[in-house]
């Protein structure tokens, strides 16, 4: 009878084209992949693949095989999700990724809320750039991610994506900021006022540079910070601004804190967007967890 166990190994081998690269991705030695592909092969009385320097591929009845497991996988997902009550679950995890302003100040209060319906399952939150967050999603390091922002092409081409909702960005200022009394802002503005930024390698600096460089707007970057909270700090600390999302800033505009101004025509918009691994299968408890989230965000329906 074929082990489930060594199908998994099989698939997760056929995905990476090589031994190795499977025994990275599985926290495995490469001899224990190769002694369990040989034990699969030997019981099947058939080659599954075609060695070389190069890596593998599969043979005629490999890829018989590999479309049946496919198969047999989802079946036993769908059937593990059918059954499964996880409110008698002695435990449960699902470990999700988030970029951080996302993790921060959209995700936190809904991970309390569902421990608190569940307080015998446990959400795993890692904050991660994009780029790491979609490897761990194809290493099943994580079950799920939430992203602001821009998936490159080759990033979005390895995952499936959903958008959740539009991120209106918005002017930033503290009271020392002649822009404090505005109601709004127009793009042009903006330039060669001084702006607190992110570091030049993130995504979100990455995208800001370039939507501000299109409209023909030069800032002067006063300094840069990797974490949310240095930079609304600086702002209020020193006259000057930042491009943030109303998500980021909504206590310290209730609190007189900081103004969150629109600029005029909305011209700043990121997506957030949960992205997920088209080859492996939601758990009842992340299945859970998303029906959780579904209240705030609809598309998760």
């Amino acid at each position: 009878m074929l082990d489930l166990y060594k199908l998994e190994i099989f698939v997760r081998v056929v995905e990476e084209g090589s031994f190795s690269a499977a025994a990275e991705r599985l926290l495995m030695t490469q001899s224990g992949v190769s002694q369990h592909i040989q034990d699969l092969e030997r019981s099947l009385g058939t080659a599954l693949f075609v060695r070389s320097s190069r890596g593998v591929s599969l043979t005629a009845a490999g890829k018989t095989l590999r479309d049946y497991t496919l198969r047999i996988l989802a079946l036993v997902a769908e059937a593990e999700a059918a059954v499964t009550d996880v409110t008698h679950l002695a435990a449960g995890r699902v470990t999700v990724g988030a970029t951080p302003g996302v993790s921060i100040y959209v995700l936190a209060e809904w991970v309390q809320s569902f421990a608190a319906l569940y307080p015998n399952l446990t959400v795993q939150m890692q904050t991660e750039i994009t780029p790491r967050i979609v490897d761990g999603l194809l290493a099943a390091r994580l079950d799920i991610g939430f992203v602001e922002g821009e998936l490159a092409p080759s990033l979005a081409a390895r995952v499936e994506v959903r958008v959740l909702e539009e991120l209106e960005q918005f002017v930033v200022v503290g009271r020392k900021h002649p822009f404090w009394a505005r109601d709004q802002v127009e793009l042009s503005e903006l330039n060669d006022q001084r702006m607190i930024m992110r570091q030049p390698e993130s995504q979100t600096r990455i995208w800001l540079d370039a939507q501000l460089a299109a409209q023909g707007v030069r800032p002067r970057v006063g300094a840069e910070f990797d974490a949310l909270e240095s930079i609304k700090r600086a702002v209020m600390a020193a006259p000057a601004l930042a491009i943030l999302p109303a998500y980021a800033v909504q206590d310290e505009v209730a609190y007189g804190q900081l103004r969150a101004l629109p600029l005029v025509g909305r011209p700043l918009q990121r997506s957030l967007k949960f992205i997920w691994c088209k080859r492996r299968h939601f758990s009842p408890v992340t299945r859970t967890f998303l029906r959780h989230l579904a209240a705030r965000f609809p598309p998760l329906s």
